[in-house]
C-alpha cells in the first residue's frame, strides 16, 4: 500500500494533494478520507490505495498514520521567556482595563498593537495536535 504526507488538503474545495514517498503527487478528494474525518493538516503522514484519475493518479481508502509535527511547539518561546511575555501582557490589558473603566477605549494604533500582542501570544499557547 502506497504511503506518503499531505502536501496540502482544503476542506472548503474538497481535496488536497499527497506526495508519495516516491515523489509522486496523488490527488485527494475528500471522499477518500476516513469516515468522522473532514480535513487533514499539511504534513499528516498517510496511507492510501491508489487509482487512475482523469488527470492523474487519485488516492482511495486513506487511513492517517500520524498527525503533522506541529510547527507552534517546535518554535514557541522557553516557559521562562513566555511567563515574561504574559506578566507584561497582563500589565498592558491592565493598563487598557483601567480606561475602559474611564470609558476610554484606547486609540485605534494602541487597540492595534494590543490585539496583535494577544494574537501572538495566543498562538504561542496554542498546540495544534
Amino acid at each position: 500500500m502506497p504511503s506518503g504526507k499531505v502536501r496540502w488538503f482544503d476542506a472548503k474545495k474538497g481535496y488536497g494533494f499527497i506526495t508519495s514517498d516516491d515523489g509522486r503527487d496523488v490527488f485527494l478528494p475528500v471522499s477518500a478520507l476516513p469516515a468522522g474525518v473532514s480535513t487533514l493538516r499539511k504534513g499528516a503522514k498517510v496511507e492510501f490505495s491508489e487509482a487512475d484519475g482523469r488527470k492523474g493518479p487519485q488516492a482511495l481508502d486513506v487511513k492517517v498514520l500520524g498527525p503533522a509535527p506541529s510547527v507552534v511547539r517546535a518554535t514557541r518561546p522557553q516557559a521562562d521567556d513566555m511567563a515574561a511575555i504574559v506578566e507584561d501582557l497582563i500589565k498592558l490589558l491592565d493598563s487598557a482595563g483601567n480606561g475602559l473603566r474611564r470609558h476610554h477605549y484606547p486609540s485605534a494604533n494602541e487597540a492595534r498593537k494590543l490585539a496583535a500582542m494577544l494574537r501572538v501570544v495566543a498562538d504561542d499557547f496554542d498546540v495544534q495536535d
